[in-house]
């Protein structure tokens, strides 16, 4: 990366923070005066402390007479138990980001699970996401069930043992899909139009979050998503590997990677950035946050690398991939990215359940917003669902052309 460049990067995130300094210092005496209390828990989290909760004074009255209401004159059972729970999913929804959900105890564990590759029950092999406002098969897994029954690329999830579940979430619809080892499921699919059914056995599904393969000097460094070992697992192979095949490229393939933990994004960009800031977390909540590359662990910096992203390149994906270009560090080949540049924090409630909230904004070092917005590719170059049904990928091509 340049010089100028990398000023320009430390002379925004130096300012930021001397403007959130002068503004504290000029209003503070003010405000402390006039509302002590409010102003004790918004600047807590300023100082490294802890503001307690907020609790507002919303009647909740109505809810208490549609449940009274539900009890007098509903033709059936009333569980208090389901309606609590799904008051609780109906706030959370209610505030129309997707990110932000409630899980009851069992989908906070298959959750965790998911984020850690331990996927308990079995499955068809099947990975799937949001495209074109349908739930669709983006890829088949090799030696699983759904390839081998003819499941393709851009197949449309319309039904699940004969139930409709396209106007479900990705995950809703991936939790229907699994189920014991050796059980059947049934998927229908739309595919140009016209139904296609497929019984499937499940079987456990091998899901690492990271390999690579070398063609001759360059490695190839897939990440599926960013679990707490992925950057560790990555700089493992670097030390012990790369030298012995005389790496002088690498390609970073993070295609269909939905994200995860930041910190493992942090530990891989660590490779070819050296302990400047990598992203920067922005909160109406809180003072902006800058995360750096840890030192002393740039091994890669300064050696070609190309990143290889698509329309489902996301969250914490995204982050690798607009740091690598900001510091000029890698070329960014592909389709441009999804787009979610939001934090989500993890709230443990008392009963094992979840609340994952949407907490901050992520920008990169060159303060580009992420969400809704995405990364451009620097090299633009798409793949279509024939092109990944055929086994054909220009993506790869190009990148190792470059």
């Amino acid at each position: 990366m340049s010089t100028s460049k990398k000023k320009n990067v430390e002379k925004k995130v130096s300012l930021g923070n001397a403007i959130i300094i002068g503004a504290v210092l000029a209003i503070g005496g003010f405000v402390a005066g006039m509302f002590a209390p409010g102003w004790i828990n918004k600047m807590a989290p300023y100082f490294g402390g802890r503001s307690q909760l907020i609790h507002s004074n919303v009647d909740w009255s109505s809810l208490d007479t549609v449940y009274d209401y539900l009890l007098t004159y509903y033709d059936g059972d009333v569980s208090e138990k389901e309606a609590i729970e799904g008051a609780k999913k109906g706030i959370a929804a209610a505030l129309g980001d997707p990110y932000t959900v409630y899980m009851d105890v069992e989908e906070a564990k298959e959750f965790q699970n998911e984020l850690h590759g331990t996927i308990e029950q079995a499955g068809v092999g099947i990975e799937m996401g949001l495209r074109d406002g349908y739930v669709r098969v983006l890829r088949t897994l090799p030696d699983n069930p759904a390839r081998a029954a003819g499941v393709l690329a851009g197949d449309i999830i319309y039904k699940v043992d004969g139930e409709e579940v396209y106007a479900l979430s990705v995950d809703e619809i991936a939790s229907k899909v699994r189920g014991d080892v050796g059980t059947e499921v049934t998927l229908i699919i739309v595919r140009n139009g016209e139904e296609k059914s497929f019984t499937m056995k499940r079987e456990s599904i091998n899901n690492v979050s990271t390999y690579t393969e070398y063609d001759g000097s360059t490695a190839i460094i897939t990440v599926t998503r960013f679990d707490n070992d992925t950057g560790t697992l990555v700089q493992q192979e670097v030390a012990q590997h790369f030298e012995e095949h005389d790496v002088d490229k690498v390609i970073l393939d993070l295609r269909g990677n939905g994200g995860g933990y930041v910190t493992a994004a942090q530990d891989l960009l660590s490779l070819w950035i050296d302990g400047d800031p990598i992203l920067i977390q922005k909160s109406k909540h809180s003072a902006d946050d800058v995360t750096k590359a840890r030192s002393g662990r740039a091994v890669l910096k300064g050696m070609k690398t190309i990143v290889l992203v698509n329309g489902t390149t996301a969250s914490a994906s995204e982050i690798v991939a607009g740091a690598l270009q900001d510091y000029e560090l890698a070329t960014v080949l592909g389709e441009k990215t999804y787009g979610k540049g939001v934090v989500q924090s993890l709230m443990n409630l008392y009963d094992g359940s979840y609340l994952k909230v949407t907490t901050a904004s992520w920008y990169t070092p060159l303060d580009r917003s992420i969400n809704k917005t995405g990364i451009e590719p620097d090299v633009e170059v798409t793949r279509s669902y024939d092109d990944i049904n055929n086994m054909v990928d220009p993506q790869m091509d190009a990148a190792k052309n470059l």
